[in-house]
């Protein structure tokens, strides 16, 4: 699919990987006209009449959706009933009219949150159904993984082109960092500038053995660009580096990038998450995707840009 000549709708367009996204097909030659970003209030996705608006307005080719309410560890035990439904209806809705209003193309944006517990390491697409998800992030990712179920179904009753990708833990400039719903290397980056800033501890969640994998937020974009130009199949595709590394490691290498040398206190009455995450990312280099970004490199990149801001 040569995207120069779509006209694209990006839900969450104007969020962290949203906005790297779109720059970066405007780069590649899509007219900026050609693309259109549902922001809300003006469209609440959750709603069927602001959807129905939507595709009224701006009369698209193909569908990005990117739009999540998402968050930590803290947010996700918080509010595991909005998570699970706003993000089921925004996705279920949106396929739906989607398929109704004859786009070409849809493009589903998962989430590792997905995968079962226990899934063995690195995760394999396979190992998608094999398992319940970890408890606390289990609401928002099963309403995700539902979209991949709508879309085998309807390739398969309506011939309707829709793909489901699953992205690893995003960073990079841009991300969130507030504290009551940031991702944990941003929630890291502000907890160490405070506590620098008051000469104080270090208190992070858990006891640092979990592992997680971390993608570019750049990289992720582009990722999503190649599949939307060179992948049509509903078989689920992991985005991710292909690296994993421990809490524990990851604490002491931005305390490093941002010298802090206080004692950091590890609040064990906290739960770790997940186990392990690290994706198995071998069908993803079928459409030509791999990450670029060295982690240590985009970590210095989102530090400074937090710092300077």
């Amino acid at each position: 699919m040569d995207l120069k000549n779509k006209k694209i709708i990006i839900t969450g367009g104007a969020g962290f990987l949203g906005q790297h996204l779109v720059s970066k097909l405007i780069s590649r030659g899509v007219p900026k006209e050609n693309i259109f970003i549902p922001e809300y209030p003006s469209y609440d996705l959750t709603k069927i009449e602001d959807i129905k608006k939507m595709f009224s307005d701006f009369k698209a080719d193909v569908v990005i959706h990117l739009a999540a309410k998402v968050g930590g560890i803290g947010l996700n035990r918080e509010k595991p009933g909005e998570l699970f439904y706003d993000n089921l209806m925004m996705g279920v809705q949106l396929i739906e009219q989607a398929r109704l209003n004859n786009i070409e193309k849809f493009v589903a944006i998962g989430t590792i949150c997905a995968y079962p517990k226990f899934t063995p390491v690195p995760f394999k697409e396979e190992e998608l159904w094999n398992g319940y998800p970890e408890e606390t992030n289990a609401p928002y990712g099963l309403a995700k993984k539902m979209l991949l179920v709508q879309s085998q179904a309807y390739r398969d009753q309506y011939g309707f082109n829709s793909i489901f990708l699953l992205p690893v833990n995003l960073y990079g400039p841009g991300d969130n960092f507030d504290p009551k719903s940031s991702h944990v290397i941003p929630a890291l980056i502000k907890k160490i500038k405070d506590a620098k800033k008051n000469n104080g501890k270090l208190e992070v969640w858990g006891d640092g053995s979990a592992s997680r994998e971390f993608l570019y937020v750049e990289d992720a974009a582009e990722g999503i660009i190649l599949a939307t130009e060179n992948y049509d199949s509903s078989e689920p595709i992991n985005l991710g580096a292909g690296f994993e590394i421990t809490i524990k490691d990851l604490v002491e290498k931005l305390c490093s990038i941002m010298d802090f040398k206080g004692e950091i206190v590890w609040d064990t009455s906290k739960p770790n998450g997940q186990p392990r995450r690290c994706l198995d990312v071998s069908k993803a280099k079928e459409f030509g995707f791999c990450a670029k970004t060295k982690f240590d490199e985009g970590l210095r990149k989102v530090v400074e840009w937090y710092l300077e801001r």
